[in-house]
């Protein structure tokens, strides 16, 4: 969100509660309050998306809490992250690098990088990887890195069901001092900095695929954490679980065109539940099109060219649904993927999740 100046803005006519409760996610936010909020937001609407009401919610509050786990427009290719059951299922050693740019144009919005790379065992049973998050929201900035370990059962027609654990740490840094207060306002919830805080971490998952189709549930994090300020006069919950279900399918309607719709369900306590459901399209094994949904939020497009069966080059774009709409150049994100084929992998098998 925008780290607005109110110099240059007109008062805001209404009321606030004296004590509320803001929920911020990456599509909207959500105030909890004990008593009816009256406001007139025509005025300086564009200030008011680009930040205003998250920052004067802040002066009022004791307490912020946020959905944190970053949001992916090609999730379907970008698994692992939030699936720790997905290493391995290459069958190869796979690195994946992917920049998120949300709502540009907006100062300070969400971004987000990550890294994967996960590799077979010798006995192709047991998969492992590693997963590395840079994200930033606001003023707020995060750093995650976890490990990934999976186990298969295989249940044959080439069914596999994965069962998968991850553990590691977030680093959380919030510079208070850096947001900018109504001239002659002073906030004690702003005296001070949160930084480096260490949070150590643990999720689950499982990924049954097959071929033509595959179907996941994962916890990524079980644990919420909660990151204070020195004095105690400033929280916030950097972590909170959230629960993932997952499908896709894969069926050939030509010799040259492949159809695979996916779904992904996010469920998180507080929030709206947010799916997320595309369309795409494979042209020869080397081009991928696709159309996606998201619910309450954005629709959008995700293109891929495979370039000699294993690097894989993806563009993807977000077109907000919601009053934001106006006040940005939509949301990027951009996806490199390499594999590196075991040394007895004699066949190739083309691979589509």
């Amino acid at each position: 969100m925008k780290n607005a100046d109110f110099r240059y803005m007109q008062p805001l006519n209404g009321n606030f509660c004296r004590k509320k409760r803001l929920f911020v996610s990456r599509t909207a936010l959500y105030l909890e309050c004990g008593n009816v909020v009256t406001m007139n937001l025509e005025k300086n609407l564009k200030y008011i998306f680009a930040g205003v009401a998250l920052v004067i919610a802040l002066l009022a509050s004791d307490r912020v809490s946020a959905q944190q786990d970053p949001m992916y427009t090609q999730y379907m290719f970008n698994t692992q992250t939030i699936n720790p059951a997905y290493v391995g299922t290459w069958n190869s050693y796979g690195f994946m690098v992917l920049s998120r740019m949300q709502w540009v144009g907006i100062d300070n919005a969400p971004s987000t990088q990550t890294f994967t790379f996960q590799m077979p065992m010798p006995n192709e049973k047991v998969g492992v990887g590693v997963s590395l998050i840079n994200d930033r929201i606001g003023l707020e900035r995060r750093f995650g890195l976890f490990a990934d370990y999976s186990y298969k059962i295989a249940f044959g027609n080439r069914t596999d069901l994965w069962m998968g654990m991850k553990a590691g740490f977030s680093n959380y840094s919030h510079n208070l001092s850096e947001h900018v207060l109504y001239p002659g306002t002073s906030d004690p919830s702003f005296n001070g900095d949160i930084d480096n805080k260490f949070m150590p971490n643990i999720g689950f998952g499982f990924f049954l695929n097959n071929p033509t189709y595959y179907v996941g549930f994962s916890v990524p994090k079980m644990i919420n954490t909660k990151y204070e300020t020195e004095g105690n006069n400033f929280s916030v919950n950097g972590e909170i679980r959230n629960i993932f279900m997952m499908a896709g399918y894969v069926r050939e309607i030509s010799e040259s065109i492949m159809f695979k719709p996916t779904m992904l369900l996010k469920v998180t306590s507080g929030a709206p539940l947010q799916a997320d459901i595309s369309a795409n399209f494979l042209l020869r094994e080397k081009f991928w099109l696709g159309a996606t949904y998201r619910s309450g939020d954005s629709f959008g497009f995700i293109a891929q060219w495979v370039f000699d069966k294993n690097l894989r080059v993806g563009y993807a774009i977000d077109l907000s649904s919601s009053s934001l709409k106006n006040y940005h150049n939509n949301t990027h994100e951009i996806m490199v993927s390499y594999e590196l084929r075991l040394r007895d992998q004699k066949t190739f098998v083309p691979r589509h999740f």
